[in-house]
């Protein structure tokens, strides 16, 4: 309240200076009963507008009241004093009868009152009576009123919302002007029809009247739909709405050859805030942070603390730029009670990282996840390479072995979302792995390194476009030569996290024992043994699994086909330790396990 008392106390004491003013003025002159009637029309006509404002839409926007034409009517029919008395009186009985607090009731109907003497002056510079100084007279009164409304209304809701006074006169502007013109052409109509009858003139009060009524009848109708996919508490778009929106706007992107982009936006430590502050803190400053995130493109909230911004037309750089903002300009606020808070972003971009709007949100929340784990307050793009890995170069020269393995896990399970195979293929790579290797007699350290090795061969798919890994049909040489790039990608993804040999592993799993094979052409033993072993399990698990463009083979026809090409694309040895491990376990209950 005394932030707002520099501004609410001289407006009030001049508005109502004005109504005194105004009411010495009028009882002092002597006015014929066809005035006094006049006036009290016009005055019951803008009482009546002022209970039912026409709804507008735009951000902050409530209504505007048909008020305004009869206050402009009045003020160029019967002079300033009665302008400011029907301007006044109107809204300040309404607000009242509404049982609105008496210091907004005072403010309000007081920048009425004081629009009214302005204009009401300025009016009365004009000389003549006729048309050309008829339209200039409304045009004065109109024009006077909207603007002392527009500045002192703005400067009372910049003050209490700590937003800009510019940036809240150009919002009003950009979605009044064109009602208030309407409603100054209406009000000019209206001193037409009287001067030639006020009797006629009356006719025109109840078509506005309608106008008005069927407006918000209109309105409610739409805002009723609207809220069915809006968030009460923000005013956002809610989770339904986003998903069709993201649908939509892919669509739009793939037809026209576009970028487009998501940004995800989370609140760092808001458990925090409600814990110390109470949950209606914490919902003024959900609120808040909202009205930030419209600044930059159409905003949604998903729940709790979490939102999305889409971003049309947006490349990589461009998003990354924008989420940069949204984090610096919330990381400004000076909020009540609360003080600062800080937020944390993560984008993806179609069609460069993701084709589809579930990846599009996956790869978004990744990059949102690896933000909030590394400092929080930053925006993070979704980089295969550094968001998947996070949480395992974390544990990598760590102690904690099983923690590394649930982590290996949970990536292997992000590559297998993306590849064809059906349920758990590195991790049935990896368990079987680990089973042959154990037959070799290789030792415990070795044996569990196969079994991450296995865990993480197809890593570097991570990189592979996802509609050359789920395509139906046979690959073009080209998508071929981006798919065999997948080994060296593992490599270089692993390659700092101090796992050797996990990473020389990965990166020659797909060499042949002939030397045909890829990236290197290693022949025969110079090919290390983990990858031999990985390699002869992952063609024995594809071929045992359902693929888009073939069905699968029973484990006999697989071990079959690998007995074929030993020696020339397997390492015989690791076959037949593949063989050993299977009759052992029994082909039976192995072909279960690769269903």
């Amino acid at each position: 309240m005394k932030r707002l008392l520099p501004i609410v106390a001289p407006v009030c004491l001049l508005g109502i200076g004005s109504v005194a003013a105004a009411i010495v003025s009028f009882a002092t002159q002597g006015h014929p009963p066809s005035l006094l009637l006049g006036v009290l029309a016009l005055l019951a006509a803008s009482t009546f507008a002022s209970h039912f404002p026409v709804p507008i839409e735009g951000p902050n926007a409530g209504g505007v009241s048909l008020s305004f034409v009869f206050a402009a009517s009045a003020i160029v029919l019967f002079g300033w004093d009665a302008g400011v008395l029907v301007a006044f009186a109107a809204p300040a009985l309404i607000q009242a009868l509404e049982h609105r607090p008496p210091i907004r009731i005072a403010y309000n109907a007081s920048v009425f009152a004081i629009a009214a003497l302005v204009s009401g002056l300025l009016v009365g510079l004009v000389e003549g009576t006729g048309t050309d100084a008829l339209i200039l007279k409304v045009a004065l009164a109109a024009t006077t009123q909207y603007a002392i409304n527009l500045v002192l209304i703005s400067s009372i809701v910049a003050v209490t919302s700590r937003r800009p006074f510019l940036e809240l006169i150009q919002a009003s502007v950009r979605w009044t002007i064109m009602v208030f013109a309407l409603m100054a052409s209406a009000a000019l109509v209206l001193v037409v029809l009287w001067q030639r009858s006020p009797l006629l003139s009356v006719a025109l009060f109840g078509p506005l009247l309608a106008i008005a009524l069927y407006q918000r009848s209109t309105y409610r109708a739409m805002r009723a739909m609207g809220l069915a996919l809006t968030d009460p508490l923000t005013g956002l778009g809610n989770h339904r709405h986003f998903h069709d929106r993201v649908e939509r706007e892919l669509s739009e992107a793939e037809q026209r050859g576009r970028d487009f982009s998501l940004c995800l936006v989370d609140v760092d430590d808001f458990k925090r805030v409600n814990d110390l502050y109470g949950h209606p803190a914490g919902d003024s400053l959900l609120a808040q942070i909202a009205g930030n995130l419209r600044q930059n493109g159409e905003a949604f909230r998903l729940g709790g603390d979490e939102f999305a911004v889409l971003l049309p037309q947006s490349d990589e750089a461009e998003a990354v730029a924008a989420a940069s903002a949204i984090v610096d300009r919330v990381s400004a606020l000076a909020l009540d009670h609360v003080g600062s808070i800080t937020v944390s972003a993560g984008v993806a971009t179609f069609p460069t990282q993701a084709t589809s709007r579930l990846e599009l949100v996956r790869l978004s929340d990744s990059a949102l996840y690896w933000a909030k784990e590394h400092g929080k307050n930053r925006a993070h793009v979704y980089r295969p390479d550094v968001v998947e890995l996070a949480e395992l170069r974390r544990l990598a020269h760590g102690p904690d072995r099983a923690a590394r393995f649930r982590a290996a896990e949970s990536l292997a399970k992000a590559v297998d979302l993306r590849d064809t195979y059906t349920g758990s293929h590195s991790a049935r790579v990896a368990e079987l792995a680990a089973k042959v290797a154990t037959r070799l007699g290789l030792d415990q350290e070795l044996i569990e390194l196969t079994r991450l090795a296995g865990s993480l061969h197809d890593l570097g798919k991570l990189a592979i476009p996802e509609e050359i890994l789920r395509k139906p049909g046979p690959l073009t040489d080209p998508e071929r030569l981006v798919l065999e790039r997948h080994p060296q990608i593992g490599f270089r993804m692993l390659d700092s996290l101090g796992i050797e040999p996990v990473a020389e592993w990965i990166l020659h799993h797909h060499e042949r024992w002939d030397g045909n094979g890829y990236p290197n052409r290693l022949p025969g033993p110079s090919i290390p043994l983990g990858a031999r072993i990985i390699f002869v399990v992952d063609a024995y698990d594809a071929m045992t699994s359902d693929r888009v463009y073939r069905g699968r083979l029973s484990p006999a026809e697989a071990l079959e086909e690998l007995a074929r090409c030993a020696g020339a694309q397997f390492d015989p040895e690791v076959v037949d330790a593949l063989a050993e491990e299977l009759e052992l376990a029994g082909i039976p209950e192995h072909a279960a396990l690769a269903s």
